[in-house]
């Protein structure tokens, strides 16, 4: 790449190298990192195709473009992403946010509940959607990575909702202790360790193991979600969570059997069961 190229040479040399380093949709990805370098538009890029770069921002994104070779998430390169229509600072510390896991949220805001516990926020994504969505409601959002709250933190601040959206430091529920909730809800680690080298090189290698993986067994933390909620449900209140692709049933048989009603499965777009939800009746 010359000192004097071109937007629309940076383009074409970024696709090529995307493309040889095997990352999907290597155009949007590079139209995407370009403007955020040059602080322009997607638009602007084709409005301006023989606009010459300068040597700033010409090596700043040379680095970028490293990065994305490198199999880097584009959101950790940018800093940031979309979720739920909301942009939300992401970080290495947190998942970054998935366009399934906005299923969860919308099931939350048909319940309208004015408690809502989060629990593992990572960017707090979730707790921070909900609680723009719902102005009425409080909630509180738990993670064991003190790094993760600070994220879902700043997240929290951005979108004005810091008021209303305690985050507190503990293993799933512990710090909950004597606290009731209209809505609990969860995007827990589903993967087993055995299914790691099947995943794409951004999600295995970038993306927090500890907020990934759940051991031998990928329900571990359904299991004790299911079993230890109703401790924390106020009555008729609603368990809803998240699971990867072909364990919503056995999610579901794990809620029936511990006394939840209503249990149902709730698809993502691609008509994946991917929210299980159950009512808490005593």
């Amino acid at each position: 790449m010359q000192p004097n190229a071109t937007v629309a040479q940076l383009i074409a040399e970024g696709v090529r190298l995307l493309r040889q380093a095997g990352v999907d949709n290597p155009k949007l990805d590079v139209e995407l990192l370009l403007a955020d370098t040059l602080q322009v538009s997607r638009a602007y890029l084709y409005a301006h195709p023989d606009e010459e770069v300068s040597v700033p921002v010409l090596q700043a994104w040379r680095a970028r473009l490293q990065r994305r070779c490198l199999r880097e998430p584009l959101a950790y390169i940018l800093g940031k992403t979309e979720f739920y229509g909301l942009p939300f600072v992401v970080t290495p510390d947190v998942l970054v946010p998935r366009p399934e896991t906005e299923v969860l949220v919308e099931a939350v805001i048909q319940k309208q509940p004015e408690t809502v516990a989060d629990i593992g926020t990572g960017s707090g994504c979730i707790a921070v959607a909900v609680a723009v969505k719902l102005p009425q409601a409080r909630v509180w959002a738990t993670d064991i990575s003190e790094s993760a709250l600070r994220v879902a933190q700043e997240n929290a601040r951005q979108h004005g909702v810091a008021q209303r959206v305690r985050f507190l430091q503990g293993d799933l529920l512990q710090p909950l202790e004597g606290m009731r909730f209209e809505v609990i809800v969860s995007n827990p680690p589903y993967i087993a360790e055995q299914e790691r080298m099947s995943l794409q090189p951004e999600v295995r290698d970038w993306e927090p193991a500890q907020a990934l993986f759940s051991g031998e067994d990928p329900l571990r933390f359904h299991r004790r979600l299911v079993a230890e909620s109703h401790f924390h449900l106020c009555e008729g209140g609603w368990l809803l969570l998240e699971v990867g692709m072909g364990q919503a049933e056995a999610v579901a048989l794990l809620m029936e059997t511990a006394g939840y009603c209503q249990v149902r499965i709730l698809p993502d777009l691609a008509g994946i069961g991917r929210v299980v939800e159950g009512r808490y009746l005593p």
